[in-house]
């Protein structure tokens, strides 16, 4: 529109149209969203996040399972026991040992017939090795019929009479190192034999 054509039209008694208002722009809340309870919720995330939906039933034992563990459980109790058993057996073996050995040592003292004159060497078995004691040539014959007997006590090896012998076995058995039976066959003792030489110097 020209200005002659508005001015004519203001002195005709028009008036110029109000200006229309811009609304302001809407600005964000900033009050938290919340969850149930209270809590504010996770952008983006559901409420229940974080937990199974729907809800999953609990799943109880079967039958089978409860008896498996049972079974389970009557075994390892079992091998608790047998081990327990098994260790309180050994301890009782130890000290009936050291007993034993104690009342021997007691009995055999001044019971040794070892002989420092002794001039031959008599070889036996005795622990899955070849031991020796030396002995007197009547001593040897002795020893070879059965009327002497070799025990061994601290890792020495004494020369006492049968009785003696005899009475050693039912102490500690185990210490019972030679005892010749006269009747049994010459192979059973291939170190009876007098004649049976083994250098002294030879390291069994």
């Amino acid at each position: 529109m020209s200005n002659s054509l508005r001015d004519q039209l203001l002195g005709l008694g028009f008036k110029n149209a109000p200006a229309t208002p811009v609304p302001p722009p809407k600005r964000e809340s900033h009050r938290a969203k919340t969850g149930p309870g209270g809590k504010p919720a996770q952008a983006g995330k559901p409420a229940h996040a974080g937990r199974p939906w729907p809800p999953q039933p609990h799943k109880q034992r079967s039958r089978e399972d409860i008896d498996l563990a049972k079974a389970y459980a009557i075994r390892a109790q079992k091998e608790k026991d047998e081990r327990i058993e098994a260790e309180r057996l050994k301890q009782e073996e130890a000290r009936a040992r050291r007993e034993a050995k104690a009342k021997l040592e007691a009995f055999l003292k001044d019971k040794a017939l070892n002989s420092a004159e002794a001039e031959h060497v008599r070889h036996f078995e005795y622990g899955g090795k070849i031991k020796r004691i030396h002995v007197t040539a009547a001593q040897l014959k002795a020893l070879n019929a059965g009327e002497l007997g070799v025990v061994q006590m601290n890792g020495r090896y004494l020369l006492v009479d049968a009785a003696t012998l005899a009475e050693a076995g039912a102490i500690f058995a185990q210490a019972v190192a030679l005892n010749v039976d006269p009747n049994a066959p010459a192979g059973d003792d291939p170190y009876s034999d007098p004649q049976y030489q083994v250098p002294d110097d030879l390291v069994w």
